[in-house]
């Protein structure tokens, strides 16, 4: 029998401690410190055995042994499938899809000849049976069981030998050879890493689904996360159909990388082409309305960008923005109000991206600027004009990474105009009048001349 010593552990950076404390001496975090029991075994006098080596000329790549789900949008943010005794953590917050996605990738997979087992510690069958029918079953192969202890869990995955071990969710698991409450760090802790074990050695790819605490971080020790092969988060607003699924992790594949999904009665639905989505209900001739391209991983979205400018009636005016940093929004107040001669100290300035996307690149800057600039002097920009670039607090416009792809995409989107930071030499694209600009006063004369 083991002895056990008890640390504490911060939930927020996983950092250990002897004692507790209300404040995490390694991230300044406070209240973040957990209780822990580890088990310790004398290392006095311990030698280890030889381990058997292999010559890396005679292994062959992970690139030949992918399992394409089918889901085409899943497949891309994974690098191209499923790898062998892969382990993916997929986050996100409740009720925003996670164990519909999973079950539809079960379903994918058993509709192809191969099983599955969906390992339950929070639905029983016949809750995971009604999702099933309403995504479509095709008469999967998928394994259900109701199971909340790790070592029967991974007796049952030994015996069944699935194709795909879904586990929802890791919060759920307990071992039983620790003394503590299922959901702790150390129970959290100690079930991922005999799972990963699990998964390594029967050659057979897991899904751990994970809550997110408020911060959008998964629930557990921040080294779950390094534990793991990839970590995926399935992002969106709850009262928007639209669902991102971001890759942060992927050691097999590009990280950053996206897919998108629209929530539907059916299940989550691929969207293979995002711009019809955010782009199909614009209203024509509306001030304060224009279009930029932003990058998310390797995809270039078309987003609508609109801004609108009230007069105040508060001593302070109010700025308010969705989707986009409101504290980058009010330096971009501040360049237009200093180098671009715009009275907005007695303004409300209000700023949304259309469909719940969330822009986080200076890329946004131009558009953001034209919008709320095109609502305070209440002129509508060209509908086929698109715009991109950084501003700085000069006021001018810097470049912005990937140009070319951006001007090809919005090229397929039948864009006439675009307004671009001015620089040397760019692409020629038929049809498509190329507009380059120094400062935002300049873009600003341009466009609502």
């Amino acid at each position: 029998m083991p002895n056990t010593k008890t640390t504490y552990i911060c939930k927020n950076c996983g950092a250990s401690y002897l004692r507790w404390s209300g404040k995490c001496e390694t991230c300044n975090e406070w209240n973040s410190l957990e209780k822990a029991v580890e088990a310790s075994s004398s290392r006095l006098n311990y030698r280890g055995d030889v381990t058997n080596m292999q010559n890396l000329s005679e292994v062959s790549s992970f690139g030949s042994i992918r399992k394409m789900i089918g889901l085409n949008e899943f497949d891309r943010v994974l690098g191209g499938g499923l790898v062998a005794g892969s382990v993916i953590l997929l986050g996100g917050e409740p009720g925003i899809g996670k164990s519909t996605l999973a079950l539809q990738v079960c379903n994918l997979l058993g509709g192809s000849g191969q099983s599955s087992l969906y390992v339950s510690g929070e639905e029983s069958a016949g809750q995971v049976k009604s999702r099933l029918d309403r995504i479509k079953n095709s008469e999967s192969r998928i394994n259900f069981i109701s199971e909340v202890m790790v070592e029967n869990i991974i007796a049952t995955v030994e015996k069944l030998k699935p194709n795909l071990a879904l586990i929802d969710s890791i919060q759920t698991v307990y071992s039983g050879e620790i003394d503590a409450l299922p959901g702790s760090i150390s129970q959290v802790k100690d079930c991922a890493i005999k799972l990963i074990e699990a998964g390594k050695r029967l050659n057979i790819p897991i899904i751990l689904i994970g809550h997110v605490t408020k911060d959008g971080h998964v629930a557990g020790p921040k080294t779950l996360e390094h534990l793991v092969d990839t970590v995926l988060y399935l992002e969106g607003e709850r009262y928007h159909n639209l669902r991102i699924l971001r890759s942060i992790k992927n050691r097999f594949g590009a990280t950053n990388e996206v897919g998108v999904f629209e929530m539907s009665a059916a299940g989550l639905m691929e969207v293979s082409d995002p711009a019809k989505i955010f782009l199909q209900e614009r209203l024509a001739g509306a001030t304060g309305s224009i279009i930029t391209s932003t990058l998310e991983g390797n995809r270039s979205f078309m987003l609508e960008v609109q801004g609108l400018t009230t007069k105040t009636v508060f001593g302070y005016p109010r700025r308010t923005s969705s989707g986009f940093d409101v504290n980058r929004m009010q330096l971009l107040i501040a360049v237009l109000t200093k180098r671009a001669n715009l009275s907005l100290g007695d303004r409300d300035v209000y700023l949304n991206i259309v469909g719940g996307f969330k822009i986080s690149e200076p890329a946004a800057d131009l558009a953001v600027s034209l919008a709320i600039a095109s609502s305070l002097l209440n002129k509508a920009i060209d509908p086929n004009l698109i715009a991109w670039g950084e501003i700085g607090l000069a006021g001018e416009l810097r470049n912005v990474s990937q140009l070319e792809k951006r001007m090809k995409e919005a090229g397929k989107m039948g864009f006439k105009q675009m307004l671009i930071p001015w620089q040397k030499d760019h692409i020629k694209i038929t049809n498509v009048e190329i507009i380059k600009v120094k400062s935002i006063k300049e873009a600003i004369k341009i466009v609502l001349k």
